[in-house]
């Protein structure tokens, strides 16, 4: 966003007026809140922030301009918190709720969102983690694997789709020149962690802890659905996050068959790409493998594929 003006426009004559006033109102609600959730009190500048609502926020007889701007100055970041929050139950389990409150804070001041859509929030999160390694240590490996499992949900669930490809143009094209293009929404993620499985245990957790506030016995159903998920261990691990029937799958992936896929996500013929998964494997393998990822659909033509990352 252009840096604001330095005063706001005393009246909207113009297109140009009209797009300073709008640059004004939108810094200033986006502006971080101080760290008592309230609207910072000094402007860019180094104004009183009272001084600067007042020249395009008129109060009303309960509250100031301040105060009328402060409500949207908040509601804006609740907004983005809860949704934030929303996206990322794992890296919550994992860090506990202040320290994912920081660093939400921190992300969100340094890659704020540059979307019409909250679906793309979280998209550099992973990076910023890396970034920022203080924020999450001493877990920041495992926060930064956590963040690109849960962003790979997300492109997952409602990521664009392409058509499948016809099985009798894989049959009819020769394997030294087939190339294969994946889903877009299909997410190869070589982990040192065994994320798939952890999350499907916060989601349990978090699933029972809901339930257990409306039954009878609340108190020792909440106390159980507290419990903390134990963290993973270290242990590689080969996973596809995708969508089949509209519906979110981790799917666990030997390494040989992970290397043929990230071959063919990578532009290598079939071939080529069937070499990648080494010596060992077996051809009654590869066809099981195959015939799996046709029946999820994964297969799409290769070229013009548009891979869904918002940063």
């Amino acid at each position: 966003m252009k840096q604001p003006p330095k005063h706001a426009p005393s009246r909207v004559a113009s297109t140009a007026d009209l797009r300073a006033f709008q640059r004004m109102m939108a810094s200033a609600i986006i502006r971080p809140l101080t760290e008592e959730d309230k609207l910072q009190p000094r402007w860019i500048d180094g104004r009183p922030m009272d001084e600067v609502a007042a020249e395009f926020i008129k109060p009303n007889d309960r509250l100031t301009s301040f105060e009328r701007l402060q409500l949207y100055n908040r509601m804006y970041w609740f907004r983005l918190f809860d949704a934030i929050r929303d996206d990322c139950p794992g890296l919550i389990a994992a860090l506990g709720e202040r320290a994912f409150g920081r660093l939400a804070q921190a992300y969100l001041a340094r890659y704020p969102s540059r979307s019409f859509t909250l679906r793309d929030l979280c998209s550099r999160l992973e990076r910023f983690i890396l970034e920022r390694p203080r924020l999450t240590a001493p877990r920041t490996a495992l926060a930064a694997e956590i963040a690109r499992f849960e962003w790979a949900q997300t492109v997952a669930f409602d990521g664009p789709s392409r058509p499948v490809i016809a099985a009798s143009r894989i049959a009819r094209t020769p394997p030294s020149r087939l190339r294969l293009g994946l889903q877009p929404y299909v997410t190869l993620l070589a982990l040192r962690y065994p994320i798939d499985t952890w999350i499907i245990a916060v989601k349990r957790r978090d699933a029972l802890r809901s339930e257990a506030s409306n039954t009878p016995d609340a108190a020792a159903a909440v106390h159980r659905a507290f419990r903390r998920v134990p963290l993973p261990r270290p242990r590689r691990t080969h996973v596809a996050v995708h969508r089949h029937n509209d519906r979110l799958f981790y799917k666990r992936l030997d390494p040989a068959a992970f290397r043929i896929l990230e071959a063919l996500g990578k532009g290598s013929t079939l071939s080529r790409a069937i070499a990648a998964a080494g010596p060992r494997v077996k051809a009654a393998q590869v066809k099981a493998w195959f015939k799996s990822w046709m029946a999820l659909g994964w297969f799409c033509a290769y070229g013009n594929k548009q891979r869904p990352d918002a940063s």
